[in-house]
């Protein structure tokens, strides 16, 4: 007897994203600020760099080895401006912030690991487990959820700004958060079912008080419409929520110490992948929890670019100052045109998974990171800037150069 085939598993999937200027992403901003003005001057610099930030304070603490001089104070308080917090009566702004450093060297135990000398290969800056993740569902080979909310948390800096020609609402302040609930059917959306965005405002525009229903109407009109019509989902008007709370005047550091590597969900693919548990800011490319999580979504998109799977997740896992990494997984979920050991056989001929593998052939040495640390690491364009009279490239993992390779190995 045939068994019966059932329908498509209909599911709604929600991810989140922040501004720049949620306390949590001000603070990974920072790290890598500092991590990115070193590697400018000492590629060869060694930084693990963490930031708290709270009302009127931001520390900065870690390990650093380097033979250049950074000014930490200064790094703090341009990357506060550029954010935005510029006034004291935010609670914590560029001008009046506290600034503590607390700075130590890498650990020698952790260097002999990770040093190349002539009898061995450069070792895993730490141990633990990496993943990375791509997907058919969007052209930036992500999921649909965290690519919206990305947009809407996006779109609302660049309003709050003025950015590409906007109108700039000058009421809007830096904090925000954005969520969308995005209905499936088995791996396919079908659906945006709820829109969720709280920002930060001003208590009063003029003498007058800031109205809900100016702020509601504001945010659907400039930065949700805008972002749906862009994917061409604003016929289907899903459920809005702005500001379910109603008053959000007290943001940023001031309502909530921020801290670099919390929002690693954000940072990744919105909880639809599974995640090592590693942050990534502030972390020079030695350390695996960054570099090697860059190489899986390399590895996973180039994967899903050849058409090799629809979905596909790639799970890496090393031992501290040992090369070659422990184990290397491959899972398409059923949607592989090979199966799942032969790609990743495929996958260990045509990728170079050491950390100087990945090092050299994502060019992670550069003052590249600052851009990365709001809005997602992952699913963005390929892209250059200038950097001290130098053009540095960026997103490099996003590339996919090793398709024909793969193909190759297919045949």
């Amino acid at each position: 007897m045939t068994p019966s085939r059932f329908p498509p598993k209909r599911h709604v999937f929600t991810s989140e994203s922040v501004t720049e200027g949620h306390p949590d992403k001000v603070a990974d901003q920072i790290s890598d600020a500092v991590l990115d003005a070193i590697l400018a001057r000492d590629p060869q610099g060694r930084v693990a760099c963490e930031t708290l930030v709270t009302t009127g304070m931001a520390v900065v603490a870690g390990e650093i080895t380097t033979k250049t001089y950074v000014h930490i104070p200064d790094i703090v308080r341009s990357t506060v401006e550029r954010i935005g917090y510029t006034d004291a009566s935010y609670g914590f702004d560029s001008r009046t912030c506290a600034v503590l450093a607390s700075i130590d060297r890498q650990s020698p135990d952790i260097a002999q690991g990770v040093d190349e000398g002539a009898s061995k290969s450069q070792g895993a800056g730490d141990q633990g487990m990496m993943f990375g993740y791509a997907s058919r569902e969007t052209r930036e080979r992500m999921p649909l959820p965290i690519v919206l909310a990305h947009a809407l948390a996006e779109r609302l800096a660049a309003v709050r700004k003025g950015l590409h020609g906007l109108d700039r609402i000058d009421w809007l302040r830096p904090d925000g958060k954005c969520q969308v609930s995005v209905e499936y059917e088995g791996d396919r959306p079908v659906a945006v079912r709820t829109v969720v965005v709280s920002t930060q405002h001003a208590e009063r525009v003029g003498r007058r008080e800031l109205r809900q229903s100016t702020i509601r109407a504001a945010v659907i009109d400039e930065v949700i419409e805008p972002v749906l019509a862009k994917w061409g989902l604003e016929g289907r008007r899903p459920k809005i929520l702005v500001n379910p709370t109603v008053r959000f005047v007290i943001g940023g550091p001031h309502g909530d110490a921020g801290l670099t590597g919390r929002k690693i969900i954000v940072d990744t693919y919105g909880g639809m992948a599974r995640h090592g548990g590693g942050a990534f800011s502030g972390k020079y490319p030695s350390k695996v929890d960054r570099s090697a999580a860059y190489a899986a979504r390399w590895v996973a998109k180039n994967i899903v670019e050849a058409k090799l799977a629809r979905r596909c997740e790639v799970q890496l896992a090393y031992a501290i100052g040992v090369a070659e990494p422990v184990s290397v997984m491959v899972d398409t979920f059923g949607t592989g045109v090979l199966p799942d050991p032969r790609i990743e056989r495929m996958v260990a001929r045509v990728f170079d998974l050491t950390p100087k593998g990945i090092i050299d052939a994502l060019k992670l040495k550069r003052p590249i990171y600052s851009p990365t640390a709001a809005y997602g690491h992952f699913g963005r364009k390929p892209a250059t800037i200038r950097v001290e009279g130098r053009t540095q490239h960026l997103f490099t993992w996003e590339r996919t150069d090793r398709v024909r390779a793969l193909l190759a190995e297919a045949r």
